[in-house]
């Protein structure tokens, strides 16, 4: 299997990326849009492009209630994937080891994508209002990444700083 590519052997069926497509094309129109996306999901429910489509949807409709179980399921898939426990609470206690060892950068994809797919989940749960879910998810990222290349601590930083605190970091 080919690190470089995260599922190989599961291509998305004609009907699904099909129906992924009408719902891009229906953007302006979110109830055909969903019903594109539900559609996609009847055809591949656990496909990942599926998933990420779904997550996309939400995220930039700033439905991010709706975001989050999505991306919860990609690290839920991505977990699995990587033969590892479903509680993506217990990453901090694979970091340094594979497939985490090293630079992101070196990682294989579906860490990398793992890491990736946290951190949109800290970051929703973040926004929402969950501070304890949102940093927990952002601090195992970050854990796993102490150089920071996905930026999960930074993100943690500027949860830090508060509401009240002015961009620059001055004030």
């Amino acid at each position: 299997m080919d690190d470089d590519i995260p599922c190989p052997a599961d291509p998305l069926p004609a009907g699904a990326e099909a129906a992924l497509k009408a719902a891009s094309r229906a953007w302006h129109e979110p109830d055909t849009a969903r019903r594109h996306l539900a559609a996609a999901r009847q055809i591949a429910p656990q496909h990942r492009a599926v998933l990420i489509g779904h997550y996309k949807f939400h995220f930039y409709r700033t439905e991010l209630a709706e975001a989050a179980p999505w991306a919860l399921a990609c690290v839920r898939q991505s977990l699995e994937r990587l033969g590892l426990e479903r509680d993506w609470r217990r990453l901090p206690e694979a970091a340094g080891q594979a497939p985490f060892a090293g630079r992101v950068l070196h990682w294989p994809a579906e860490a990398r994508f793992l890491a990736y797919a946290l951190k949109a989940y800290g970051y929703v749960r973040v926004r929402l209002g969950d501070l304890e879910d949102g940093c927990a998810a952002l601090a195992a990222v970050a854990a796993l990444d102490p150089e920071d290349a996905c930026g999960a601590a930074g993100l943690l930083a500027v949860v830090a700083r508060g509401p009240d605190a002015d961009d620059d970091g001055e004030g």
